[in-house]
């Protein structure tokens, strides 16, 4: 499917629905809301529902038959995504799916009854979106997207692939808690391994090509971006300018390296996707949100774009690259 018949598919979602619901009279059809924190037309938006559709199918829940799902793609837009929250609340459904902390607050903030299910989201606990892992309590349960002692390995990845480097930009959101710790994990790393730390704040374009530029002109540097939805939004810029000023940078998500980026090591974005569907079932066979416990990622990957590597003139070490999930070529 190319990007276009997916936004088409996507926008017809919205008047099928009442249809379905109606033309199934043998089957009830249950509703799923999905509130996504990426564009419609973003290129990683296809994967997403794919995967989720995948893991619904494998348990046996059929779009058009026995369920009918409908999309709100939030495009880092907040007064967008807060007016989506409340058109997905006032649909009814029998649960949402959400992709971001930022997207839960806004749920959360619309409702406190209808179950919640949550994906890529840091630190749940932390940000008040949960009582606890164990016993997340109301409406709301999930997958976090990593634990912050993985920002200490983005900075040891780093070094590994570039061992002169003595300065690193930080790209991350200090607007966040999770921008914030995922900051302290890597400063904490930082002097053991001899590297001074000058941070970018990911919300402000601009600021981030003026802070590269004038950061790049000093010698032994290197680039970390750290996870947040505004440095995901920002991800061509973020490439661009790593490309531009010559920097070995490491991201935290396969997505950032797809679009030419060097090297990623973080979770699997697409399975978590694919493993909300486990709980969307759950929940619509009866069990409440509350008492399913939230649970951590299962699979890392590091991915390596060795086309950039070279562009680089990096020789990638045999050691980083023998435990590359996937090597982009």
């Amino acid at each position: 499917m190319n990007r276009r018949e997916f936004i088409t598919l996507l926008g017809g979602a919205a008047a099928a629905w009442p249809l379905a619901a109606r033309a199934q009279s043998g089957e009830r059809v249950r509703r799923i809301g999905a509130l996504m924190y990426l564009a419609a037309d973003d290129p990683e938006s296809p994967a997403r529902v794919a995967a989720f559709a995948r893991g619904l199918q494998e348990l046996g829940w059929i779009e058009g038959r026995n369920i009918q799902i409908e999309y709100r793609w939030g495009g880092g837009d907040m007064d967008r995504v807060r007016r989506y929250a409340a058109e997905l609340v006032a649909l009814a459904p029998d649960v949402i799916l959400v992709s971001s902390g930022s997207a839960l607050a806004a749920l959360q903030n619309a409702t406190r009854t209808v179950p919640i299910v949550f994906v890529n989201v840091t630190d749940p606990v932390g940000a008040g979106y949960v009582a606890s892992l164990s016993r997340p309590g109301a409406n709301t349960t999930g997958f976090t997207l990593f634990e912050y002692g993985t920002s200490g390995k983005w900075l040891e990845l780093l070094k590994q692939i570039a061992p002169a480097m003595t300065r690193a930009a930080v790209i991350r959101d200090p607007s966040i808690t999770s921008g914030t710790a995922q900051f302290a994990a890597i400063q904490a790393v930082a002097p053991s391994i001899g590297v001074e730390l000058t941070p970018v704040d990911a919300r402000d374009a601009s600021g981030i090509e003026q802070t590269l530029a004038g950061f790049a002109r000093g010698s032994n540097c290197g680039l970390i971006v750290t996870a947040s939805p505004s440095a995901f939004r920002r991800r061509e810029l973020i490439i661009a300018l790593a490309a531009r000023h010559r920097l070995p940078a490491v991201y935290p998500i396969r997505a950032f390296v797809a679009s030419g980026g060097l090297i990623s090591y973080g979770t699997d974005e697409i399975d978590q996707q694919h493993r909300a569907a486990g709980y969307v079932d759950r929940i619509l066979k009866g069990e409440k949100p509350g008492d399913l416990p939230v649970q951590a990622p299962v699979r890392y990957e590091t991915v390596i774009n060795l086309k950039t590597a070279k562009a680089l003139g990096l020789e990638l070490p045999a050691t980083v690259l023998a435990r590359a999930d996937e090597v982009i070529e």
